[in-house]
């Protein structure tokens, strides 16, 4: 069996906010931007990694539940979160504070291998950026 990631969804409390966070700053492809069963099925994913989107899906699409409660975690930064890799963490960084975004954590070298990140997005997804560290 090969198993090949495909998907991945982001809750978000604003599409178009969104769109442009994901799009203008980080520099992600839209992949689909539709009407679909009454929501917005907007997906974005990295030029490298053409098989891969990510859905940022407002609380309430296509889940049932409580879209209150959703609200409240996404409110709270409490819900899930995505890491990317980049080739120039530093300059990564640089870019994606300039454009105003959150940061949770500055640049920092970890003992299991990278050097690493983090933000939050428009609506206070976690975002981790990280860097493999060369051997020594």
């Amino acid at each position: 069996m090969d198993l090949k990631l495909s998907h991945t969804f982001l809750q978000v409390h604003d599409q178009d906010e969104a769109l442009a966070f994901y799009r203008d700053v980080l520099g992600l492809e839209v992949r689909a931007d539709v009407d679909f069963q009454g929501f917005r099925w907007l997906t974005v994913g990295p030029a490298s990694q053409p098989g891969v989107e990510i859905v940022l899906e407002v609380p309430g699409m296509g889940r049932p539940g409580d879209e209150q409660t959703l609200r409240e975690l996404l409110a709270k930064g409490s819900l899930s979160g995505v890491i990317f890799t980049t080739d120039d963490l530093d300059a990564t960084f640089g870019k994606i504070r300039a454009a105003g975004a959150e940061v949770i954590q500055e640049p920092v070298d970890q003992p299991y291998g990278v050097r690493d990140c983090a933000f939050r997005d428009p609506s206070g997804n976690h975002l981790r950026f990280s860097q493999v560290l060369s051997s020594r």
